[in-house]
């Protein structure tokens, strides 16, 4: 897999999701934005972790 986004990065977008007030919920990411999935799957070892991250939970 070819890496465009840092782990950095992929926790911004979990912070950008939030704040446009958008579902932080697993599946709907996953059909929004399959590649922030994908990235945050490689960092991190379950999606609850890169929330975590985040600071969103």
């Amino acid at each position: 897999m070819e890496l465009n986004l840092s782990s950095e990065q992929v926790q911004e977008r979990i912070r950008q999701i939030k704040r446009e007030g958008r579902s932080l919920a697993k599946k709907a990411v996953k059909h929004s934005d399959p590649e922030l999935m994908r990235h945050a799957l490689f960092y991190y070892p379950s999606w609850d972790k890169a929330l975590e991250a985040a600071e969103v939970n």
